[in-house]
């Protein structure tokens, strides 16, 4: 063996570690064996890793079962983990083992060596042992899916909510902007009666409190961990008094409220919550996607198209067509809901086929909730400030369009009847005619009457225009 290797054992034998490598044996294996992606899990997830190893290691010590300088030293290296200073030292594919168990080893490994540093023996020595001082009164089977838990919830608060926030705030921005600015309504993209854009941005701005609210829900389940099940729920080798402990430590650590498992066999054999997690996340990218795929829409053209609205210009849209700006920032939001979208599949199908005792697809639901989680957070923060923040009403367009629409018959039902604003918005259809222009023409109205009628400003609220109430 070279300098540049060490040997480390565990209970299949020896194995050759890089010589720099806090993790040992266990690691090594799963390194060789899952050769599959090269995707290894985010700093959110090797943050709750080393939270829960943190946690159930303040417990032990409180409860007595393991000696306190170890535990000092483990608690030491496990902050480290938390802090991000190891990060180079989790390199095992997501795809592996469906309990995680090879990276709740790799955990192990890194924060026993390292804590068998601090106390001044070798990385290797075994000082502080993998698995009998850090994974004490602990499974990969209990573990793996606190840490998702931890994650997850640290992601959305942290990360997500407020990104959504930003985009909310911006959007609410341009409500209160774009409020005295009427233009057409579109159902079933044809013209329909007038709206404000305002009012279209307050929709927009509904839609992003409300997922804001769909996400934020999702706390109370995922609140909920599954550390002190142990194998397979029942709490073998754990201490009565182990769970609680450790999630009030974890909750200490996080600043989020964390608590038992109401049922660990649920805990460990479903994951139920993550599912009803991600559907949330689903929900929220679908709203994003939809109002990506509008602002696209109003500010098509510019010449050609809606152009209702005009789009910042973030950069050339094309390398043969001179002049031409495309909705770059818009189109990212809608591709990362089709990422979101085949997440949520990969998600739901791995949480509704769990086995029995145990549910073998923890790992990837892990990644794939904290990538959507990234992936929107990540789009709302640019949506809003490179997209949403620099759109401009193009006022003189609005209008025209307004005047130009035949919807604005509908104000005459109440007046002439259905059948005779038919009459007028087809006459204005063929004779090229504004709906004013045919309803004076033609006699309905005269020129007051149909000022007051078609007022499409009155139209944007409820009542009936041209009437006393």
């Amino acid at each position: 063996m070279s300098d540049d290797y060490r040997t480390e054992s565990d209970s299949l034998g020896e194995m050759e570690v890089p010589a720099e490598a806090y993790w040992g044996a266990q690691t090594q294996r799963a390194v060789e064996n899952f050769p599959i992606s090269g995707i290894t899990f985010d700093r959110r997830f090797i943050r709750a890793l080393g939270t829960v190893k943190k946690a159930a290691a303040q417990a032990n010590r409180e409860l007595g079962l393991v000696d306190e300088e170890i535990a000092d030293a483990i608690i030491d290296a496990a902050d480290e983990v938390i802090n991000g200073e190891h990060d180079s030292q989790f390199p095992v594919d997501v795809f592996q083992t469906g309990s995680g168990t090879s990276t709740n080893m790799n955990a192990n490994e890194v924060i026993a060596n390292r804590a068998s540093e601090i106390q001044g023996a070798e990385v290797g020595s075994n000082t502080v042992h993998p698995n009998d001082d850090v994974n004490f009164g602990q499974s990969s089977n209990d573990v793996i899916p606190t840490a998702m838990h931890v994650a997850t919830l640290e992601a959305i608060q942290r990360d997500l909510v407020p990104a959504l926030e930003t985009l909310r705030a911006s959007l609410g921005e341009k409500e209160a902007e774009f409020d005295t600015v009427v233009k057409t309504g579109r159902t079933h993209l044809q013209d329909a009666t007038p709206v404000r854009l305002g009012q279209e941005f307050g929709g927009y701005r509904t839609q992003i409190d409300k997922g804001i609210s769909r996400v934020s829900r999702t706390t109370r389940n995922l609140s909920e961990l599954a550390l002190g099940g142990t194998a397979v729920g029942t709490g073998l080798n754990t201490h009565p008094e182990f769970p609680k402990l450790a999630a009030d430590y974890i909750s200490s650590e996080t600043g989020l409220p964390f608590e038992e498992a109401t049922d660990h066999f649920e805990a460990q054999a479903a994951h139920d919550a993550m599912a009803e997690t991600h559907s949330a996340l689903r929900t929220v990218s679908g709203s994003m996607h939809k109002i990506a795929n509008d602002l696209r829409l109003l500010a098509s053209g510019p010449r050609n198209g809606i152009g209702e609205i005009d789009q910042p210009e973030n950069q050339p849209g094309s390398s043969i067509m001179p002049g031409k700006i495309n909705p770059v920032v818009a189109e990212a939001v809608n591709q990362t809901h089709v990422q979101v979208v085949g997440n949520d599949a990969a998600v739901a199908t791995g949480a509704e086929n769990g086995q029995i005792d145990l549910n073998l697809y923890k790992p990837v639901i892990a990644y794939n909730t904290l990538q959507s989680i990234e992936l929107l957070a990540n789009a709302s923060e640019a949506f809003a400030e490179k997209f949403v923040d620099n759109l401009e009403a193009n006022r003189e367009r609005c209008e025209e369009q307004v005047e130009r629409s035949m919807a604005l018959a509908t104000a005459l039902n109440a007046h002439i009847g259905y059948d005779d604003a038919s009459t007028v918005a087809k006459d204005a259809l063929k004779q090229e005619k504004t709906v004013r222009e045919v309803v004076v023409d033609e006699g309905y109205l005269d020129e007051g009457e149909a000022a007051e009628v078609l007022d499409a400003g009155a139209m944007t609220e409820r009542g009936i225009p041209g009437r006393e109430e």
